[in-house]
């Protein structure tokens, strides 16, 4: 059953895969700075969509790219846009737009490493929830590229903070994500105030009737290039459990006893029902966050890094989330609630077994919810057997997480960067440069990921000593 429902999964919940080119990006007309950066990010051939999307995108048409996250997107319309950019000019000639400010963080993130090439670069993040003031000012100071979502751009052009009118290409990522939560009209508006001679590429998984007409309204001859997803479905173990009533946290641990995984994501369909199974998880012995929409935004941060950089071992999140969220080496989703809407199953379980990495995905349900499985069943075209499994997990069972994380009261305005961190902690000999993790620098706090066997020498390192000539507070989460 498992093979035939990967293949279902594969022809109805993805689309077809493109022929597989490992063209190396020297073959592409970039500037030697680009390549030998590019070099250094260990990025040397291209992945289907890049070697597909660069060709045209560098010649300066229009694109549609039909490719979900994992698949080397950001990489390729980020290449693009910095090769477009006269860096001497000081006015906002790229814009992106992404449902979520995760995703646009993340966006960010990876256009300011692709553009290290080019230290002049001004990449500007625009989200909601963050203050409107403190990114006034920020445009005040002028910036090349602009990342965001619809709601926070079409804030700024309403009080006239934010002039599109040099703006040379406009990405639009994931666009059937951003219809999909209301910003059809926002994206109409915030496109109609760009040059209409501008560079417009839009990106989506899905390409429905409004994705369609938006295009034929602001694209002129689209080049079209379709793309598998970053995962494949035959790498993904899916499981569906039928549980009884008062039985879904004993079934819970017993799969988080059986797999022990380094990282779980576990799908929630309401917010407090997030809250409540991560403070039970925790009562178990379980490190758990949870992760909904009544976080304040320095707390879905902190979480989210907390959890990619492997200090905490699951992530309970409900839907929207969790959109944009892109973890390395997911190992296992759960959905502990079944979702009503059979696209959102896959959705959600696409997370793991990306890479040609391997992931489970297990689904628990009510026999009253067995409408739902039938609702999957039919989307993906093949039949679903329920597994059993045992309930409860052995006595003293917890799960615990390889590395600990550091939180430094000083970020990207004390210009500390990540280079400065290790730097500082391998300067000890007893932390090899193999102990230090992942690091997420904010505007006033950084965060370094250590092993938990360097923990307290780590700490002592970063208290004691300097970075970028200063002393900083250091403090451990737990």
């Amino acid at each position: 059953m498992i093979a035939h429902f990967a293949a279902a999964l594969r022809r109805r919940a993805t689309l077809p895969r493109a022929p597989r080119v490992n063209a190396a990006f020297s073959s592409l007309p970039l500037d030697p700075a680009t390549l030998a950066n590019l070099d250094s990010l260990g990025y040397q051939r291209m992945t289907p969509i890049q070697a597909q999307a660069l060709p045209p995108l560098l010649a300066g048409h229009d694109l549609i790219a039909q490719a979900k996250t994992g698949s080397g997107k950001t990489v390729a319309f980020g290449l693009g846009l910095l090769a477009r950019l006269d860096r001497e000019r000081f006015a906002v000639q790229g814009l992106v737009l992404c449902p979520t400010r995760e995703l646009a963080d993340q966006v960010a993130k990876a256009l300011r490493a692709l553009s290290r090439a080019h230290a002049n670069t001004k990449i500007v993040t625009l989200s909601g929830g963050a203050p409107f003031g403190p990114q006034i000012a920020t445009l005040e100071h002028g910036a090349h590229i602009v990342v965001g979502t619809p709601g926070r751009i079409l804030k700024h052009l309403q009080k006239r903070t934010l002039n599109l009118r040099a703006v040379e290409t406009v990405v639009l990522d994931e666009a059937d994500r951003m219809l999909d939560m209301g910003f059809l009209d926002d994206m109409r508006t915030i496109l109609a105030a760009t040059p209409k001679g501008r560079q417009t590429l839009l990106f989506s998984a899905t390409y429905p009737d409004e994705i369609r007409a938006l295009s034929e309204q602001f694209q002129r001859e689209p080049q079209q290039v379709t793309i598998e997803g970053g995962h494949d479905a035959g790498t993904i173990r899916q499981r569906f459990v039928e549980v009884e009533k008062g039985a879904r946290l004993r079934t819970l641990m017993a799969l988080l006893a059986e797999y022990r995984p380094a990282s779980t994501l576990i799908f929630t369909n309401m917010k407090q029902a997030a809250d409540e199974l991560a403070e039970e998880l925790r009562a178990r012995g379980i490190p758990t966050l949870a992760l909904h929409g009544d976080l304040e935004q320095k707390d879905r941060d902190l979480t989210l890094v907390r959890f990619a950089n492997r200090s905490v071992p699951v992530l309970v999140a409900t839907d929207v989330a969790a959109r944009g969220i892109d973890i390395e080496d997911l190992e296992m989703v759960v959905n502990y609630d079944l979702p009503r809407d059979a696209e959102v199953y896959v959705h959600r379980i696409g997370r793991t077994g990306r890479a040609e990495g391997k992931g489970v995905a297990v689904s628990l349900y009510l026999a009253s919810e067995a409408h739902r499985v039938l609702a999957v069943e039919e989307y993906l075209g093949g039949k679903i057997t329920p597994e059993p499994i045992r309930t409860g997990a052995p006595e003293g069972f917890t799960l615990g997480a390889p590395m600990v994380t550091l939180c430094i009261d000083g970020g990207r305005k004390e210009k500390v960067r990540p280079g400065d961190i290790v730097g500082a902690l391998t300067a000890e000999p007893s932390i090899p440069a193999a102990k230090v993790g992942k690091i997420a620098i904010f505007d006033h706090v950084a965060y370094v990921a250590v092993d938990r066997s360097v923990r307290k020498v780590a700490l002592r390192v970063l208290a004691e000593g300097k970075i970028k000539g200063r002393r900083f507070k250091v403090r451990a989460l737990h």
